[in-house]
């Protein structure tokens, strides 16, 4: 009698995996924004002028390596007139950093970009500005014009300055000879806008259209949005940012707005009314935390919670899952400078559901840890002596070059990071399940193995993990013996009778046929 093929698959199957090969439609299945976005640093990215800074036209000079690696879009750190490095403290929020270049050279940016099918998001800094903003300067002269009730005082006799009780800071700070002080959440040269005031509302508006209109750009990162109001008034945080979203809808109806609310998916779920898109802190976490234990069982179980949780919000939330960003050390660092750890860490982000987010560099192994200055370091593009878009802004002290490979060395290496980064995102831009399937955990008996299925209408996969620095050997359950081709893997590995041998850090992706 003859065997079908279940049976062929249960019984006598023996698959050797070949890390290059998978399957793989010719119609992509990614759209923005349910697609990879790349994280830059203006800053350290690439310097066109040889000044040492990088600026607009460095960026734009690197569209076409952007476009390569499979990115869909670009978030770009402050850009704004601003005192520190960072650009965190806005001085200006219609003109741009000159160190960057002109307005000119950013909308050029904008056009080449967007010629490569390429979206463009700013961080908007609007919790707060700069001390040297105009709106600042004006309101310490005169407590009655307009620009007095931007920012939140207190007097200095006033109760409420006083540090919590057992605390020796404050929010408050002084202004030398004034008996008024500014609260400043973040820090005293970042004084906090007051969003009790319509006029200031109406002014944020007003740059909000510059940049989606003259500027064209398709969306803001929003910085430090759950801090609009303090905490206990969290749920006026969270109307602001749905009548915030209701104003850019009217100057583009399709503008993308994507928030940081560094906070548990409980706290942050609520947002999701204003902003349909949130930075996933917990499962950045919950992933490094699962590679660096080397047990994964879990990690599956908890992003379907946090789905739940998201999804009874705003059904249509866009769920923007990372590893690190330009606040954390970077993922390398922070899986000890191991290479293995940092592909299955991408192997994961890539495969989970999400529309990911690469912090620049994650894709050839930059290194950092805080202080914030070291996690954001020139990117390596070629060997120094012939890197001529090498930033030199500062001294790098974790990525350099007996560190970190550059890209022009990777870009020939089948095994290197920077492939591995680029054949993921490939992959999960043409799988329709990879990119907008739904997860559903598969239990199996070992804590190294985080094991799920992907299923959308057009696909169906099973995804499996080992996350563990040894081969392991385990017993696929019955109800997942539909699968039975390799459409992706990352290192040889072989099934037989049910039984799946995976080596060490590797992944093995099956779909049905």
């Amino acid at each position: 009698m003859k065997p079908t093929s279940a049976a062929v698959f249960l019984i006598s199957l023996l698959i050797i995996i070949n890390s290059n090969i998978f399957a793989q439609g010719d119609t992509k299945a990614s759209k923005w924004p349910k697609s990879v976005t790349y994280e830059i640093f203006v800053q350290s990215f690439a310097d066109s002028n040889h000044d040492g800074i990088g600026d607009f036209n460095g960026m734009t000079s690197k569209l076409d390596y952007i476009k390569d690696l499979g990115v869909e879009a670009v978030w770009l750190m402050p850009i704004h007139p601003s005192p520190s490095y960072h650009k965190y403290d806005v001085d200006d929020y219609y003109n741009v950093h000159p160190d960057y270049g002109t307005l000119k050279d950013f909308k050029r940016f904008v056009d080449e970009a967007h010629k490569r099918g390429i979206h463009v998001v700013i961080d908007l800094v609007i919790n707060h500005s700069g001390r040297g903003n105009l709106w600042f300067r004006e309101a310490l002269k005169d407590d009655h014009i307009k620009y007095w009730d931007y920012y939140v005082w207190a007097h200095k006799d006033d109760p409420q300055v006083l540090p919590p009780e057992g605390q020796k800071w404050s929010n408050w700070r002084t202004v030398p000879g004034s008996n008024y002080l500014y609260f400043a959440f973040f820090d005293a040269g970042m004084p906090d806008l007051n969003y009790d005031n319509p006029k200031l509302r109406q002014e944020i508006f007003n740059i909000g259209r510059f940049w989606l209109s003259e500027m064209n750009i398709d969306g803001f990162r929003l910085d430090a949005a759950r801090h609009i109001y303090p905490d206990e008034r969290a749920r006026d945080s969270q109307k602001w940012w749905e009548y915030f979203l209701q104003e850019m809808k009217k100057i583009k109806s399709d503008v993308y707005i994507v928030g940081e609310v560094w906070a548990d998916f409980n706290t942050a779920a609520p947002y999701l009314k204003g902003i349909p898109a949130l930075f996933d802190f917990d499962m950045g976490s919950a992933i490094i935390k699962a590679v660096n234990d080397e047990k994964g069982n879990q990690l599956a179980v908890k992003h379907r919670e946090i789905i739940e949780a998201y999804k009874s919000v705003n059904p249509d939330y866009i769920d923007n899952t990372f590893l690190t960003n330009h606040d954390q050390d970077r993922i390398l660092s922070s899986v000890n400078g191991n290479i293995n750890k940092a592909k299955i860490a991408a192997s994961l982000l890539f495969t989970l559901p999400g529309s990911p987010y690469i912090y620049y560099g994650e894709e050839i192994g930059m290194l950092g840890k805080k202080p914030d200055e070291l996690i954001r370091e020139p990117f390596l593009w070629d060997i120094r002596s012939r890197d001529s878009s090498r930033t030199k802004w500062e001294v790098p002290h974790y990525s350099n070059d007996t560190t970190v490979t550059p890209l022009s060395v990777q870009l020939t290496d089948e095994n290197s990071l920077f492939n591995h980064y680029k054949n993921l995102i490939k992959l999960r831009n043409y799988s329709p399940a990879l990119t907008t399937g739904d997860l559903t955990p598969v239990t199996i008996s070992n804590q190294s193995i985080c094991a799920f299925t992907r299923n959308d209408p057009k696909q169906s996969l099973l995804v499996i993990h080992n996350l563990s620095g040894t081969s392991q050997n385990l017993k696929l359950p019955s109800e997942v013996q539909k699968y039975k081709k390799v459409y992706y893997s990352t290192g040889k590995g072989q099934v037989k009778n049910r039984q799946a041998e995976l080596p060490a850090f590797s992944t093995i992706i099956f779909s049905i046929n």
